[in-house]
């Protein structure tokens, strides 16, 4: 077997492209992939067999022994991969391993080193990548699901809240005037509260590589930033303080996302940041776009963390971070909203200077209308 495992290694290559060449014909998932995502963790599948090949060299019972597991590893990243990839399904990550095993098999006839010993070890490799890719895409929807339905349903409270305050205060004796406005507050925010439950419901059908669905209509984004900012003020002790270049910002938003996203990361400002040190939520508008600083002082991010804070999927169910994991998927949705508004998000956090989120949207990437979006943008 290792004169199997030899060639698969010189034709690595080969193989890959062979592979690439007819999955593209074949799944039409994969069609909307660059050849590198498309790839992803199967270069190393392919030298994990190869390795697994080399140790079974005059050949042992490969059903009884574990060691061919190692090759577990890869095909759970494939998995969890597939599972941000748009349109993926079980059955197309089970028939891409299939065409796989049939490239890997036709180059070893090829080279007339193909036995049934090697045709063994093969398929019980391959049963387990498959397996185990199949279960981690699986796993990984029903993460992306639940902590979508939990970041939705933690963010309905602060609307519910702020909706409670403004009707609990209504004092019959008020002036007309004040009963207005708390009237008005309290049916704002119970009306806010209502489209995130359509969100919440929306949640429940995301399929591989899809998010949360927006709608984008012509509005004044700062009236939904002052909302968010005035909301806070009456739950919260820190102080948020409004700063914006300019008094109106009209472009082609999602209001009701980007209201969500500021509120998290103003939450999250509050909740991480110096206790008795104001909260700043500074807009900046530009012919284009507008830009949304949410800073706050306080302990910093770790540098290391800074990028994969974003991507709950890339981090996977662990981390030895306990404070990165309890961002959860909040700052994921922030990442979509983002890139839906043909924009972006950075992070810059030190000891000395605190933490702030730039969220910068551009003011009409889109038309009016629904879109839903992606959960992870790491492919390229």
């Amino acid at each position: 077997m290792k004169t199997a495992a030899d060639i698969i290694k010189s034709n690595s290559n080969r193989i890959m492209k062979s592979w690439e060449d007819r999955v593209k014909n074949e799944i039409s998932a994969s069609q909307i992939s660059s050849n590198l995502a498309l790839r992803n963790q199967l270069p190393n599948v392919l030298d994990d067999i190869s390795e697994i090949l080399t140790r079974y060299d005059g050949f042992l019972e490969v059903e009884r022994n574990e060691k061919y597991n190692e090759i577990i590893k890869n095909s759970l990243d494939h998995g969890r991969h597939r599972a941000t990839s748009s349109h993926y399904t079980v059955k197309q990550i089970l028939q891409e391993y299939v065409i796989f095993h049939r490239v890997l098999t036709e180059v070893l006839e090829e080279n007339e080193v193909y036995s049934k010993e090697v045709g063994i070890v093969l398929k019980y490799t391959l049963e387990t990548a498959m397996l185990t890719s199949a279960s981690s895409f699986s796993d990984s929807l029903q993460e992306m699901r639940e902590k979508l339905i939990g970041a939705l349903a933690h963010d309905i409270r602060n609307p519910i809240s702020a909706a409670y305050f403004a009707l609990d205060i209504i004092d019959p004796e008020d002036d007309k005037e004040r009963i207005k406005k708390l009237k008005s507050m309290g049916l704002g925010s119970l009306k806010k509260a209502l489209e995130l439950v359509e969100g919440l419901l929306d949640a429940i059908s995301i399929k591989a590589g899809e998010g949360i669905t927006l709608n984008f209509e012509a509005i004044d984004i700062i009236e939904e930033i002052k909302w968010v900012c005035e909301e806070a003020n009456q739950i919260y002790l820190n102080e948020v303080i409004l700063q914006s270049n300019t008094k109106d910002s009209f472009g082609v938003f999602d209001g009701t996302a980007i209201r969500r996203v500021v509120e998290n990361l103003v939450t999250n400002a509050i909740k991480y940041g110096a206790r008795d040190e104001p909260v700043r939520v500074i807009l900046e508008d530009s012919h284009e776009e507008i830009v949304i600083r949410v800073h706050n002082e306080g302990e910093s991010i770790d540098e290391k963390h800074q990028t994969e804070i974003f991507e709950f999927l890339k981090r996977g169910r662990e981390t030895d971070n306990s404070r990165l994991e309890s961002w959860g998927m909040g700052l994921t949705i922030v990442k979509s909203v983002a890139i839906a508004h043909g924009g972006k998000v950075d992070l810059k956090s030190t000891d000395a200077h605190g933490t702030t989120f730039s969220l910068s949207l551009k003011k009409y990437f889109n038309e009016p209308g629904k879109v839903r979006t992606k959960l992870n943008y790491s492919e390229k």
